[in-house]
């Protein structure tokens, strides 16, 4: 969108928050760069120049506005949509593989050079790798430095630099002030924190947002120990890189409230990013309501809530799992059979708080386990082993960075998973935007109330215009039926 000048400069003068994380604006006088919606005057058209990354921003010379923070606004659509190098690539780099592996390793997991990875990315998002880790880094750095109380040299390691010289420098050019500077002004409007060592931040989201579903839907399917719904907010365990965490994920009418406990500082940016990708918050509302309006059966479902999200998983091999173990029973027996799983196999964790106990366990704490003691049929035994040795040998990987076509084809190569198993994995785990579910009972239900196709291939053929948001469209139908899961919990 960076290169349509006129509708950028639109944005920019009507201060419209939609397209906050779309692109950048940059002022060649001020050498400041601002979201779409920031509060200031805006500058003249002619000082005006847009890109499409805050890392091209910084690369170009550029720091970040201290009033309107562009580096928390949320990330671009584009990513949920696309399932191509480049949108791949982002997803791992928002999951700091680039800090960990490196570029080789990020090119390796996409199947590609590191040449060849540098070049596309330069050329959709005007900087490439290395450039996007250190945009994301220092806001990484500014979220430690703003709400904890760590030592700046730790701040520095964990935020993923190599030294403190290089977190140093890069801190003051970015955001025009060195890291106790940053703290400093934080510490003027800041809450402390009710429990030490919890880090409290905001998760921005593009409006509307509409929590009932997503939040719902969470809280219904909970797994006992793992994830409760306490205090009007949703909490649940994280199994991380370094270590493990606690996430508390609150709805408010302008973002989500995040309060997260960590063993190792090191897993905020991984922490944050799953937290995002579990409510869908860098989703576009207003694109997916729009096209899914324009169909009359949907429209009143639209207009009566708009803004429904995806609800989505923390790890692909965990949501794997447990839609084996709910195939063809009830919600309260998917948790009971999940929750066995947990006791047995998942690793103890301690929750200041009370409520949550352990891990969700591993593919590799699962490899061993005996089908025998399993409370299931014996084909779905199967299903479960064969999943499961599958995952944990790396046969089968299932990621935000994963093919979404390749991993369907690889799932449905697994005994017992059907077309209902294989899509709502694509949904929930892969993230793909457009999976469908038309042997799902709700939705069949739901289009005998609204006068829809009933049988799945004559609904497929219906729901081909509502592409590319068909998941969106689930969610909007499963609201037709009076299921816990479109409803916050008391």
């Amino acid at each position: 969108m960076h290169t349509d000048t006129a509708r950028c400069v639109r944005a920019v003068q009507s201060k419209d928050a939609r397209f906050d994380g779309w692109f950048f604006t940059a002022v060649l006088t001020t050498r400041i760069y601002c979201r779409p919606s920031c509060p200031v005057v805006p500058p003249k058209v002619e000082n005006m120049t847009f890109y499409p990354s805050a890392a091209a921003c910084q690369q170009a010379g550029f720091r970040a506005c201290k009033r309107c923070r562009p580096d928390t606004t949320p990330g671009s659509p584009e990513w949920n949509v696309r399932a191509d190098s480049v949108a791949r690539a982002m997803r791992l780099i928002r999951d700091g593989v680039v800090d960990r592996e490196g570029v080789p390793g990020l090119a390796a997991r996409l199947g590609y050079s590191a040449r060849q990875i540098e070049r596309q990315l330069l050329a959709e998002l005007g900087a490439g790798p290395l450039a996007l880790a250190r945009a994301q880094r220092a806001q990484t750095a500014r979220l430690l430095i703003e709400t904890t109380g760590l030592p700046m040299a730790e701040v520095a390691f964990a935020a993923g630099f190599s030294s403190i010289r290089t977190f140093n420098d890069t801190v003051r050019e970015v955001f025009a002030l060195a890291p106790g500077e940053l703290r400093s002004r934080a510490a003027r409007s800041a809450t402390p924190s009710p429990t030490p060592g919890v880090i409290a931040l905001r998760l921005p989201y593009r409006a509307p947002l509409n929590p009932t579903n997503l939040f719902g839907h969470l809280a219904a399917t909970a797994v006992p120990g793992v994830e409760e719904w306490r205090d009007g907010g949703y909490r649940r365990t994280l199994t991380l890189r370094y270590g493990h965490g606690l996430v508390a994920l609150t709805p408010h009418p302008d973002h989500i409230g995040c309060r997260l406990l960590l063993t190792d500082p090191r897993d905020l940016t991984l922490a944050i990013s799953r937290c995002r990708w579990l409510l869908d918050l860098d989703a576009d509302p207003v694109a997916v309501d729009d096209q899914l309006r324009s169909d009359p059966s949907l429209a009143p479902l639209v207009d009566k809530a708009p803004g429904r999200r995806v609800p989505r998983t923390v790890d692909g091999a965990e949501f794997a799992v447990r839609a084996v173990l709910g195939q063809q029973v009830s919600t309260a027996a998917a948790r009971t059979h999940a929750a066995r799983l947990v006791t047995a196999h998942g690793l103890p964790v301690d929750d200041p708080e009370g409520g949550l106990t352990h891990l969700f366990p591993t593919p590799e704490a699962l490899a061993g386990l005996d089908p025998e003691q399993l409370a299931l049929p014996r084909s779905r035994r199967t299903t479960l082993t064969t999943l499961v040795t599958a995952l944990a040998d790396g046969t089968l990987r299932l990621g935000t960075d994963s093919d979404w076509e390749k991993a369907r084809v690889e799932l449905a190569a697994l005994p017992g998973f059907g077309p209902w198993t294989v899509d709502v994995i694509a949904m929930r785990a892969l993230g793909d935007p457009d999976a469908f579910l038309p042997t799902d009972l709700g939705i069949r239900r739901a289009a005998g109330e609204l006068g829809l196709p009933s049988t799945p291939a004559a609904l497929t053929a219906r729901a081909a215009a509502w592409r590319p948001w068909r998941a969106y469209a689930v969610q909007y139908l499963w609201t037709v039926d009076d299921h816990p899961i479109n409803h916050l919990p008391v």
